[in-house]
């Protein structure tokens, strides 16, 4: 009976669920939701959670952009740098610096942590989709995108729509696997972030900080019908060029901003055709209120113990997942990127 527990460092706050599962049943023993504040003035409060809860088989930590299925005690340095992609010249970025002192607490921890890839470390993924990309989907919308396959068991090609406080993000799945994605600053107009970039844009605010990846979005934008006219078409339209490449018809939906901004996300899914899409909910567990990336990485961490989500975990391919979120930049500058991150 696998006691196992999941993690999502997501920019409202950091949810943790933790499940216990066997005899054919699931069930969700514990949950907590720390708040950005919280966090910033204490990035030990998840662990002192997870040992009052404990003890696990299993946790599946924080991992930001990812790692291929990191063990706590063997993540280095470089590694924990990976996960948050801050320059060296910016070593305190704004939120990501609190983001990093979490991950670290994780790692130092001593707690059976393992890190989760992100959609650009898995073999699912044709390498022509990974050229000059970073973020397809960080790790936590691996875990949004194993929720709903284990609430839907469909194998209709799908696609899910996370809605993230940040950012908006789309995973396609076919057989059971991600095989493409838009992540963060590649996706549609987020809560916070404005979506895919300019190049030019860009270029006249740069020197760009991380803090302005999260800007630009709908928090940045005081008229609101102008606000929700460009979150409803952005959305639409990176829906419609993924449907071109993959035909799917059924998309499973969920995320922070659909439940604290229902109107717009409602407005966008409206954006989606009845005659051909089919529309559900990515679904709780039952019992769970934490944020759906929590819930998956539990389902992910029990599947990895052998549990009842094992075969999940075999269909995602997430052992097989392999390499950096840096592999495939083909800038002239890649190299002086990697260099700058151990890679």
């Amino acid at each position: 009976m696998p006691r196992v527990a999941g993690c999502d460092p997501g920019t409202s706050s950091l949810d943790i669920l933790a499940l216990e599962t066997g005899a054919g049943e699931d069930r969700v023993f514990a949950q907590v939701r720390i708040e950005p504040d919280e966090l910033r003035a204490d990035p030990t409060l998840p662990i002192q959670w997870l040992r009052e809860h404990g003890p696990f088989d299993l946790i599946a930590g924080p991992s930001g952009y990812g790692l291929p299925l990191v063990r706590a005690e063997d993540c280095t340095d470089a590694q924990l740098a990976l996960m948050s992609l801050v320059r060296p010249d910016e070593p305190a970025a704004k939120g990501v610096s609190g983001f990093s002192a979490v991950v670290r607490a994780f790692r130092d921890s001593g707690l059976p942590v393992v890190f989760l890839p992100g959609v650009i470390h898995l073999p699912t993924v044709p390498a022509h989709r990974k050229l000059n990309r970073i973020d397809l989907g960080t790790a936590d919308k691996v875990c949004v995108a194993a929720l709903a396959l284990a609430q839907h068991n469909s194998d209709e090609p799908a696609l899910v729509a996370e809605f993230g406080s940040a950012f908006t993000a789309l995973l396609v799945l076919k057989d059971k696997q991600i095989v493409d994605g838009l992540g963060g600053t590649c996706g549609p107009l987020g809560g916070m972030s404005g979506g895919a970039w300019d190049g030019e844009t860009a270029y006249l605010l740069s020197p760009l900080e991380k803090r302005d990846l999260f800007r630009g979005g709908l928090a940045d934008i005081a008229d609101r019908e102008l606000a929700l006219a460009a979150f409803r078409e952005s959305f639409g339209r990176a829906v419609s060029g993924l449907l071109s490449d993959h035909g799917f018809r059924d998309v499973y939906y969920g995320g922070t901003l659909f439940r604290t901004h229902g109107d717009f996300t409602q407005q966008a899914l409206g954006e989606l055709s009845g005659e051909w899409y089919r529309l559900h909910y990515a679904g709780d567990l039952p019992g769970a209120w934490v944020k759906h990336a929590a819930q998956g990485a539990a389902l992910i961490a029990e599947g990895l113990c052998g549990g009842t989500f094992a075969p999940l975990v075999e269909s995602l391919k997430l052992r097989d997942a392999t390499g950096t979120a840096l592999d495939w930049l083909q800038h002239p500058r890649a190299a002086e990127v990697r260099a700058a991150f151990g890679v």
